[in-house]
Parts: structure tokens; C-alpha cells; sequence
């Protein structure tokens, strides 16, 4: 939406466009002063009727005719809800490299194997839990066995029984850890398998053999250090990040359709849908947060693409003036309509999104009125000088 500064273009009017020619100045009605030929009657602004000053004025009426939709400016990013940025939680060498970018991996698929003294003691672990409870369980045996012949008190069975408790609880700990890393007990061989959580592409590739790693990586606050190893998603579901003005909130709900357009194919829309948006406005850039999804089976879509979205704004029947005819004096929006030849009402209004030259109005006008298109910066120009003189 295109909206007039007061304050800049004032300037310019008063230095290069409001000079009164030499007819004007003479015209019937016009006196020397801050404002000749015209007064101010509250937000009144009268002009001679016979004022030149006429002849600069145009005018337009209201109309109910407004844009379909809203367009705004996104940026496409990876879809989080089916993305997974992959790091290594055992510090250690990588030995070998087994997806590259453009795979495609099912969960648990096997992505690189790192090799980890770490892991190892991990493993070694677990192989250590499992044989100190094989060894438990056969001393209750034994230490049973006594009891029934005799020739060991019953606390003894206690204490077996005891150890065996403690032995199976930390044989499945260590189990269920190694589990966790996709190892198992069968052998100590220190070498980690990184596997991917979830099924998709690789997108993203930042590992190479012989690279060092460490489970502290995506802790550490360095770009190149933050980089994960893989990056695997379903790059056919993407999320549209919008920054909305806050004009615009009113028309972007939860739900609401979109429609995606990018360079590559401004032609092909592609549709989609807002998932949220934000409870509060960014203070930097006073903005609010949206996010949109967008379907793209046929990889049409690049993530970081810039697009433009339209977002359907529910706006037929409602008011609408040219964006030319809406002057902007610090947070309010301005008009002048007008009542009667010479006579003009300074109007604030409430507006709306808007594109195409085309704003929409959601109070301070009704159907019908006419509101002036050329010249208003002269009209608001008179208008300061009539109230200051």
C-alpha cells in the first residue's frame, strides 16, 4: 500500500508545488495571509468558490470494490515437524561417510560410522553388566543350594538374591543406554553408528572422513561449529514464514488458504494453509510472526526461496479509497472528503490491508463519499495554515 508522508512531502509541496500563480493570487476571495482564500471551521476546511486552487482537485468515491486477497511478501524454510538435524553424541573420528546429500533414508538407516572410545566404554559396559549378572545368579544358585543342605545361613540367600537384583538392574541400564545410540553388547568395537531418527532426504551434508567430532557440537556458539552433521527431512512438505504488518493481522487467521508464488513459477501457484499466528508483535520490526505449509510433490519448491503469498482477506463488500488519497501523520491515516464544492472535511480513518493502489477502509467513511485523490497534500497544507493563523 502506497501512503503519503505529511511531514516530507509538505516540504516539497511548500517549496516547489503550492507557490500561487499569478492568476491564483489574483482570483476573488484571496487575501495575503498564512492561508489566502481559505478558513478553517473544525475539521472543516472551506475554500473560495471561486478559488483557483480548485482547478488542482480531484476527487473519488468510496467504493465497495476491494482486493480479494492480501499479498505479502515470505520465505520458505524446512518443515519442522518432519525434520531432524543430526549430531553425534559420542566425541570421536569419523571412519566412514554412508549418505550423501540426495539419499533417501528410512529411520534407523545407518548415516556414517564414527569411531568412539566413548561408545566403546559404553559397550564395554554393557558387556561387563551382563556378565555380573550371569555371575550373580549363579552364586544364588550355589548360596541356595548351601541353604537347602544346611551349610549356609538363610542371610546369606538374602544377600544373593540382593546382588542379583542390583546386577539385572544395571545390566538393562547399560543395555538401554547402548540401545538408545543403536549398539548392542555382542562385541566392543568402538565403532558408533550414526543413524537417522526419522525417514526422508538428506538435505544437508557437513561430515567427512577423518573429521573430528564431539558430543558438545550443537552446544557450542560457532556457526561453523553449530552446522549439524546431516540434515534429513521431506523436502515435498515445506513452512512459509510470513512477517506481517499489523495492518494486516485482521485478514491472516489460523486456517486460512494461501496461495505460494515464486519466480521460478510466478504462473503456478501452489496452495497451502497458515498453521499460527504469533500472539505478539516482534518490538524491532513490529511485525507479527506467521507460519504457512505448502505441499510441493513435484520439487518445484527450494527451501530459502523468496515467494510472494496471497492470503484470501475476506474483503468483498467492504470499503475501499486509492491508496493516493490517504495521507499518514505519524500513526493516523488522513483523507479529505469532500462535502460541496470548496469544501472539504479533514477525515481520520481506520484502514486495512491493501495492494494494487487500492486500500481498504475499516471505519472513519461510509459508501458513497467522495474523497479527494490529487491534491491532497495542498488541501492538508492549507489546512495547518488556516489553524495556525
Amino acid at each position: 500500500m502506497r501512503v503519503t508522508a505529511i511531514a516530507l512531502a509538505l516540504a516539497c509541496v511548500t517549496a516547489n508545488g503550492c507557490k500561487s500563480t499569478g492568476a491564483e493570487s489574483q482570483g476573488a476571495g484571496d487575501a495575503p495571509g498564512a492561508a489566502p482564500g481559505a478558513h478553517v471551521d473544525g475539521q472543516l476546511l472551506v475554500l473560495a468558490p471561486d478559488s483557483a486552487r480548485l482547478a488542482s482537485l480531484a476527487s473519488a468515491t468510496v467504493g465497495t470494490t476491494a482486493p480479494d486477497s492480501v499479498r505479502m511478501n515470505g520465505r520458505l524454510v524446512w518443515n519442522e515437524d518432519v525434520t531432524v538435524r543430526v549430531f553425534s553424541p559420542f566425541a570421536g573420528r569419523v571412519v566412514r561417510v554412508l549418505a550423501d546429500a540426495g539419499r533417501v533414508v528410512r529411520a534407523g538407516d545407518t548415516l556414517a560410522l564414527i569411531a568412539s572410545p566413548d561408545f566403546g566404554q559404553a559397550q564395554a559396559d554393557a558387556r561387563r553388566a551382563a556378565t555380573d549378572l550371569a555371575l550373580a545368579e549363579r552364586t544364588r544358585t550355589r548360596t541356595r543350594d548351601l541353604f537347602e543342605h544346611g551349610v549356609s545361613p538363610e542371610k546369606d540367600v538374602f544377600a544373593a538374591d540382593a546382588d542379583v537384583a542390583r546386577s539385572r538392574a544395571e545390566a538393562r541400564r547399560a543395555e538401554a543406554r547402548l540401545a538408545l545410540y543403536g549398539g548392542d553388547s555382542a562385541s566392543v568395537n568402538q565403532l558408533f553408528p550414526l543413524r537417522a531418527p526419522l525417514g526422508g532426504t538428506v538435505v544437508e551434508r557437513n561430515i567427512t572422513p577423518g573429521q573430528e567430532v564431539r558430543p558438545d557440537q550443537m552446544l557450542a556458539n560457532a556457526p561453523q561449529l553449530f552446522a549439524p552433521l546431516f540434515v534429513v527431512t521431506d523436502p515435498a512438505r515445506l513452512w512459509v514464514q510470513l512477517d506481517l504488518p499489523e495492518r494486516d493481522v485482521w485478514v491472516v487467521k489460523p486456517g486460512a488458504a494461501i496461495a505460494v508464488r515464486t519466480q521460478a513459477s510466478p504462473g503456478r501457484p501452489h496452495a497451502g494453509r497458515i498453521l499460527l499466528v504469533a500472539g505478539s508483535v516482534d518490538p524491532a520490526t513490529r511485525t507479527v510472526k506467521a507460519r504457512g505449509t505448502v505441499d510441493d510433490p513435484q520439487g518445484e519448491l527450494k527451501a530459502e526461496m523468496l515467494v510472494t503469498v496471497d492470503v484470501p482477506g475476506g474483503s468483498r463488500g467492504a470499503l475501499s479509497v486509492p491508496a493516493a488519497a490517504v495521507l499518514l501523520e505519524g500513526d493516523t491515516h488522513v483523507v479529505y472528503v469532500e462535502e460541496g464544492r470548496g469544501r472539504y472535511r479533514r477525515a481520520e480513518i481506520t484502514v486495512g490491508a491493501g495492494q494494487d493502489g487500492v486500500v481498504l477502509v475499516k471505519a472513519g467513511l461510509r459508501a458513497g463519499d467522495k474523497v479527494v485523490t490529487s491534491g491532497t497534500l495542498l488541501l492538508e497544507q492549507l489546512f495547518r495554515q488556516s489553524v495556525r493563523s
